[in-house]
């Protein structure tokens, strides 16, 4: 496979890094992340965690940007040039890329909502966290105010899709992941500085493997796989636009760092205010949105520190909302031939129905049910619990077993410029153990066990 001279590139490898970074990063890091930990232990989970992120995530992730380099095509067109049997996985990638933006960006709606009510200080006028759920149960259930966010969310993102890959994609990565973790140790410092703060890092930093159960395992290896973003077709259609001197391997393992830091970084902000506050640290979902907003409000300059963190929330989704609108619209690009401004237009008028039906399944649209589920739990449940891990299963199959060995040795080494020492190791993990894992994980997320 030879570079297209005609196709738009990354300016070089911090670019890459940032790019990538940019899509593996967002709200499964910032939201997610601190809630699943808490429910599951605190530092023993973290230990879990970083252990599936280089078992599991690195593997994959190296092998999704194999594709997307060595095919330099969108998700669809890679696996349809490397081997058309194989062109599934793409299709994939796609659907689910397109399900997660139809409630993923409602929720990014609601960090809009909560950061301008952070600025204006209508969040300081409230106590208790009766008082919190209800005027969160009373947004998200609202025939209009959170579809009028999801649909600002979908404008930015369409807007920074337009300008393309180096003016768009590349530009905003440079701005939004530098402002990300400029934001988050600032809070992170301003979390330590807290009255019963150690608590709270000994909590998260202090393993109790005692707590370890075989659930805490498979939690663990589902977070990591939901916050790296793969199977999704993110990091294939991001590698296509990689230099050919980019190094994957480097590329890949700064992603996982720099996805892993934010994680832990969001953790160091949340669980010293929640012990500092008297709150159990397995709050859940609520713990952003309901908890959090009451122990701002104990500190003070609580608007300050409230807008901050809902600040980041938002430059969080953003970097998630641009990357998986890219996998469409490239997709519709290349593959349907439509100009780059016809098939964003067309991405972003699609997810804005899908998102919008999402919103109103939360209120006026609650009686729309999908195996019991709303139509937002059912996407998330779809994408997170099905196709993501399938996707990340079908990929370690065809990397490790279908694509021809002498395409994957070229891009891992950059036809021999780079030494992979090993690479026996790698082939080993991508046909046994990973999928393996992965499968193990679409088992439990079934229910099975």
């Amino acid at each position: 496979m030879h570079h297209s001279q005609n196709r738009a590139t990354l300016g070089g490898k911090l670019s890459a890094v940032l790019v990538a970074a940019g899509s593996s990063v967002g709200l499964g890091n910032i939201w997610r992340f601190p809630y699943v930990a808490g429910d599951n232990g605190g530092g023993a989970f973290l230990v879990i965690y970083i252990l599936c992120v280089l078992l599991l995530g690195l593997p994959v992730m190296v092998a999704e940007f194999t594709i997307g380099r060595a095919s330099q095509r969108n998700a669809v067109g890679a696996y349809r040039a490397l081997n058309p049997r194989w062109s599934f996985l793409g299709y994939n990638g796609v659907l689910a890329a397109f399900l997660i933006l139809g409630f993923y960006f409602v929720v990014s709606g609601w960090t809009a909502e909560y950061m301008i009510h952070s600025v204006t200080g209508s969040l300081a006028h409230f106590t208790t966290p009766e008082e919190y759920s209800s005027i969160f149960e009373n947004f998200i259930s609202n025939p209009w105010r959170p579809v009028l966010y999801t649909g600002l969310f979908v404008l930015v993102t369409h807007f920074v899709i337009a300008l393309g890959v180096q003016k768009g994609i590349e530009r905003s990565a440079k701005l939004l992941m530098p402002l990300l973790f400029a934001i988050l140790i600032t809070l992170a410092i301003h979390a330590m500085t807290m009255p019963g703060s150690i608590e709270g890092l000994r909590f998260f930093f202090k393993p109790d493997f005692s707590k370890v159960t075989a659930s805490t395992i498979l939690v663990a290896l589902g977070q990591a796989f939901f916050s790296l973003s793969i199977g999704i077709g993110t990091m294939v259609t991001y590698a296509s636009y990689f230099k050919p001197d980019t190094n994957l391997r480097h590329t890949a393992l700064n992603v996982t760092i720099l996805d892993t830091l934010v994680a832990v970084l969001a953790g160091v902000v949340i669980f010293p205010a929640v012990f500092s506050a008297g709150i159990e640290p397995s709050s859940g979902p609520s713990l952003v949105f309901i908890t959090l907003p009451g122990i701002f409000n104990t500190m003070p300059l609580s608007m300050v520190w409230s807008s901050v963190f809902f600040l980041l929330l938002v430059v969080a989704a953003l970097t998630s909302t641009i990357s998986l609108h890219e996998v469409i619209t490239a997709y519709l690009h290349e593959e349907w031939r439509l100009s780059r401004r016809a098939a964003a237009w067309t991405t972003t008028a699609a997810t804005m129905v899908l998102g919008t039906v999402a919103s109103l399944s939360l209120g006026v649209l609650g009686g729309w049910k999908i195996c019991g589920l709303s139509i937002f739990d059912s996407l998330d449940y779809i994408t997170a619990n099905i196709l993501l891990p399938l996707g990340g299963f079908f990929t370690c199959i065809f990397v490790g077993w279908r694509l021809d060995q002498q395409i994957l040795k070229a891009q891992i080494t950059n036809n021999g410029a780079l030494k992979f020492r090993i690479y026996r190791l790698y082939i080993f993990l991508l046909r046994y153990v990973c999928p393996i894992i992965l499968l193990l994980i679409f088992l439990d997320n079934l229910g099975i066990f």
